[in-house]
């Protein structure tokens, strides 16, 4: 046999060793996390994002033309009821009170030389030693002179009132906004000009829009419950932007007459103690309060619910490992759980981690959740 015979030889034989070995073995089943099924009672909430406003947000406005003289308050600060804010020039209008007054004193004594010639001729007219024409024209002077006084005092009021308007002052105790005007500038002409604002703060309110399709289940619940009656009784609670809780509850004190068509939301409004004045106007928040209290309700971990096209799943781990994808009907959430109407059954264990490795009718390796979450914390300490 030739030397080349001999290594075709030895190369079948490498090829047929190489075919006969045994197949590898297949990798092991994915490891995923897992969570239970958990049945409990459950508070339902209606949670709505919306933003505060003083209980009473006061335009402070010139209501007379003049330059302003003076801005006598720090933007920004607390002001009391009655607290001078702005001097417009008095002059024009000490001038205008002045003449009036002169015309007032004027028609005044035109007014009484009117009566003394009543008071002389009526006598006179009754033994016919004057005509009973003089003694009319006496008495319709006289008329016309009383109405030039009460036309007098009207215009001294007047003066008075306009002279009285350039001095704004507060009406209520509340926190000031910024001026709009400063020292020198022309106010009132044409019209009431927007000097600063004025935020009641004691108590403060809470408006936020509620979408239609939420507000009919809302209304729904509540007249099951028969909480429909006492709503203004329920406790509301806030959460402030920073995800601190207020400290203070309020309680939802009226709602929109009709629905917004523009945004398809009624706005309702929330009413909160303030007294620390820890809340400004335009802080935005989430008010939360409860409309209904499920019993027995099945709650999974919101990682595990999966979402397509308005679509929800989640994938069920049995007793022998194998995984199931069930469509499911979605409730509210709660927390870090979301309540699920249909398609579990309570103690099932749904994958919390690891759904992207898994399909249907997979095994898998189970890890518990809950227990993974704890180790790091034991160690941490």
């Amino acid at each position: 046999m030739t030397a080349k015979t001999l290594a075709i030889a030895a190369a079948a034989g490498l090829i047929v060793s190489a075919c006969s070995k045994p197949p590898a073995a297949p990798p092991p089943p994915p490891e995923v996390s897992v969570g239970p099924v958990v049945q409990k009672d459950v508070p339902v909430y209606l949670e709505l994002v919306g933003q505060t406003l003083g209980s009473e947000d006061i335009e402070i406005r010139a209501r007379v033309e003049g330059y302003v003289q003076r801005v006598s308050f720090a933007e920004g600060s607390f002001i009391r009821r009655g607290e001078l804010l702005y001097v417009i020039d008095p002059k024009p209008y000490e001038a205008a009170l002045s003449g009036a007054t002169a015309d007032l004193a004027a028609a005044q004594a035109r007014l009484e030389k009117a009566k003394n010639d009543v008071a002389r001729y009526t006598p006179l007219a009754a033994i016919q030693a004057v005509s009973r024409q003089e003694l009319d024209n006496a008495i319709a002077a006289q008329n016309s002179e009383t109405a030039h006084v009460d036309a007098g005092r009207a215009a001294v009021e007047k003066s008075k009132l306009d002279l009285g308007y350039t001095r704004v002052l507060s009406p209520v105790d509340g926190l000031a906004g910024t001026t709009r005007v400063k020292e020198g500038a022309l106010v009132g002409r044409g019209e009431n000009t927007l000097l600063t604002t004025v935020s009641t703060l004691d108590t403060i309110l809470f408006r936020a829009g509620v979408a239609e399709a939420e507000y009919l289940r809302m209304r729904q619940q509540l007249e099951r419950t028969g909480a429909v009656s006492k709503l203004k009784e329920i406790p509301v609670e806030l959460t402030l932007a920073d995800g601190t809780r207020y400290a203070q509850t309020g309680h939802m004190e009226l709602a929109e007459r009709a629905v917004d068509t523009s945004t398809g939301t009624l706005m309702v409004q929330f009413r909160f103690a303030n007294p620390d004045r820890l809340l400004r106007p335009g802080q935005y928040g989430r008010a939360r309060m409860v409309i209904d209290n499920r019993a027995g309700a099945l709650l999974v971990p919101q990682r595990a619910v999966q979402e397509l096209q308005g679509l929800y799943s989640v994938a069920v781990v049995d007793q022998a490992g194998t995984v199931t994808f069930r469509s499911v009907k979605v409730g509210p959430r709660m927390d870090t759980l979301w309540v699920i109407e249909e398609g579990v059954k309570p103690d099932e264990r749904v994958i919390v981690e690891g759904l992207q490795r898994v399909r249907d009718g997979m095994k898998v390796t189970v890890r518990d959740a809950s227990k993974q979450a704890a180790a790091p914390a034991a160690e941490s300490r």
